[in-house]
């Protein structure tokens, strides 16, 4: 890889300036297979009412599951969101929300993840679930003749 990454993923230099989780102040904490973390402020991501918006829950969740599944894809694959679901369980008016994502289910063609979305006092804020599909580039067979 030769320019900035999210996570794993590469951010193609003609879209570097229009990333969503730069606008939203996203930040990815962990990233490592079974295992991805990140965090977005409150300011700038609030509902007219002034509390965080619930669609800016669900970007941060996708952009964590999704890179845990480019982590579980390897470094020749790809995935994309095909399902994701939010539970908003309390809502949150300051400070910093914290995702942390793990698998509930990697296979070959789809993988599943928990994403769970906390304030700055550890209280659950947001449960969500997203669901990828997966491809991989074909390993191309081994020769076991050759010598």
């Amino acid at each position: 890889m030769t320019g900035p990454t999210l996570g794993p993923v590469e951010i193609h230099s003609d879209f570097r300036a229009e990333q969503l989780v730069r606008r939203m102040g996203i930040r990815v904490l962990t990233c490592r297979p079974g295992l991805v973390t990140g965090a977005m402020p409150v300011d700038g991501n609030r509902q007219p009412f002034g509390i965080l918006h619930g669609g800016a829950n669900a970007v941060l969740a996708e952009t964590l599951g999704s890179v845990a599944a480019f982590l579980h894809a390897g470094p020749d694959g790809n995935a994309a969101g095909l399902e994701l679901s939010c539970t908003h369980h309390r809502w949150v008016s300051a400070g910093t929300v914290t995702g942390t994502c793990t698998p509930l289910h990697e296979a070959q063609s789809t993988a599943t993840y928990q994403i769970i979305i906390t304030d700055d006092l550890g209280r659950r804020t947001c449960t969500a679930r997203l669901t990828c599909v997966v491809s991989r580039r074909p390993t191309p067979p081994v020769d076991q003749g050759a010598t």
